[in-house]
């Protein structure tokens, strides 16, 4: 029996077994940034429900200033009663 210690077959699995356990606690690390790093994007991304819905509907001064320049535009003759009428009701409809 060999008296010095484990030998080079005991530092090889000792050495395994360090490396398999580093490689495994470092894959989860890598997986719980991915996750944060996933989440925060998402929520930058996809804004709070309430600001899409402000984002959606143009303020009331911003509505009637659209309104006065098809106006405009249409006194002007660029747009026809027809091309007015459609875009009045498209800004309605937002």
């Amino acid at each position: 029996m060999n008296r010095r210690g484990p030998g080079l077959l005991g530092a090889m699995a000792r050495t395994a077994v360090v490396a398999g356990t580093a490689s495994a606690v470092s894959g989860r690390v890598q997986q719980h940034q991915q996750e944060k790093f996933t989440e925060r994007e998402t929520e930058q991304i996809a804004p709070e429900p309430q600001m899409r819905q402000q984002a959606a509907a143009p303020p009331a001064d911003d509505l009637i200033n659209q309104l006065e320049r098809l106006g405009e535009l249409k006194k002007q003759g660029v747009l026809t009663d027809a091309e007015f009428a459609a875009q009045k009701n498209r800004l309605l409809a937002e």
